[in-house]
């Protein structure tokens, strides 16, 4: 069974406060946002102990989250990152289309990445990792740095217990009525 240290758990930790901010933003009727679980096919079980001890994945997730924000379709994915460069290798790239098709559809579509060594997260607008997955697909860089990233879509994590995303939401939005209105 995956343990804390092995790569099945990496991001367990985000993935709590993500969820604690989830269950505060429905107690608040902000929004309505559910954790997708991965479709698993389990291979062996531990009877006494009643758990799956080895299993695949029965196909490939989408995102993380989905839901609605006063109307608005979100979803996102949650990574977690030990450095101050992230590889683009860790979206899949069955994600970035089911993240453009679902901005296509009118929703809003980003990732949450705690860089854990700088204890901050960072909200990256789809706009922004366009940018980033189209540089590497065409033989630029294949990971971007902490110092590329827009400033203002930073947030200390440092004893947080909840992680407010959509205040960074509302400000990708502004920033998008300010890209129409021009």
């Amino acid at each position: 069974m995956a343990t804390w240290n092995t790569r099945g758990l990496r991001g367990s930790e985000l993935e709590d406060i993500i969820n604690r901010t989830n269950e505060r933003y429905a107690e608040k009727n902000i929004a309505l946002i559910q954790k997708i679980p991965t479709p698993i096919t389990p291979v062996r079980m531990d009877k006494e102990h009643r758990q799956i001890t080895l299993a695949y994945f029965e196909q490939r997730s989408t995102v993380d989250y989905i839901g609605v924000v006063q109307g608005i379709p979100v979803c996102f994915d949650a990574k977690e990152c030990a450095e101050a460069t992230f590889p683009i290798q860790n979206i899949h790239e069955h994600q970035a289309v089911f993240m453009e098709s679902f901005e296509r559809q009118g929703g809003v579509s980003f990732l949450l990445i705690y860089f854990s060594s700088e204890s901050r997260a960072y909200y990256m607008r789809f706009e922004e990792l366009l940018k980033f997955w189209n540089r590497s697909r065409e033989g630029g860089r294949k990971s971007f740095r902490t110092d590329e990233l827009d400033p203002r879509f930073f947030l200390d994590m440092k004893a947080n217990v909840y992680l407010p995303y959509l205040d960074l939401m509302n400000l990708d939005l502004s920033l998008r009525d300010q890209l129409d209105n021009t």
